[in-house]
């Protein structure tokens, strides 16, 4: 223990996640034994923050934050050949919260080029790869989705999800000026910008990830 009680609380119970996943919160509750609001204030607080999620019954299990490092190593050189296939740039994003967070970036060579710098906090609620995290179905369901100037004037992209269990952890993002991707990016890039979220999500399947 460090003295510092709702730290404490907060990795006593997401020791009892990594565990015991998944868990339903009435078997967490009971577990940990904290008052029930100070269960739920602290569940939520972790998922927001990424070290908690829900599978696709609802129960929890540990959340995109333990994956993080591992997930953008692996995916180093696949978006490092995206971009060298395309002449584009390309990022990974993970949710935070109300926001993603660039995990990866490959800029282009190009001289009019995107520049997302690693560690950057976008809004998710704009843009491709903000759509598929956050769960936008009909994006989901054909495997990528495209903005044109949504997020940022003068800027196309095309972004893919990446699953691990059946939970999006991450989305692969093409982007550059609008006048290279031109109005429908999907039509060109949608392809190998879904080849290469396939293949981090393999790579991440058959590591320690």
């Amino acid at each position: 223990m460090s003295d510092v009680g709702v730290l404490d609380k907060a990795m006593f119970l997401l020791n009892l996640v990594e565990y015991h996943q998944p868990i339903g919160f009435q078997a967490l509750n009971e577990a940990v034994g904290y008052p029930r609001t100070t269960t739920h204030r602290l569940v939520s607080a972790l998922e927001i923050h990424g070290f908690l999620s829900r599978n696709e019954k609802g129960l929890l299990i540990t959340g995109s934050r333990f994956a993080t490092a591992s997930l953008s190593q692996i995916a180093a050189p696949i978006l490092k050949q995206l971009s060298a296939d395309t002449g584009e740039s390309s990022q990974l994003f993970v949710r935070r919260g109300k926001q993603r967070l660039v995990v990866l970036s490959i800029e282009s060579t190009a001289e009019l080029r995107t520049m997302v710098p690693v560690g950057a906090l976008l809004t998710v609620e704009k843009g491709s790869a903000g759509r598929l995290l956050l769960g936008d179905e009909d994006a989901l369901r054909a495997g990528w989705v495209q903005s044109v100037g949504e997020r940022a004037a003068g800027i196309a992209s095309v972004s893919a999800p990446v699953y691990d269990g059946g939970q999006v952890v991450a989305a692969v993002c093409l982007s550059g000026p609008i006048e290279r991707l031109g109005t429908s990016p999907g039509t060109k890039y949608a392809e190998p910008v879904m080849t290469a979220a396939k293949e981090i999500q393999r790579a991440a399947a058959t590591s320690h990830y």
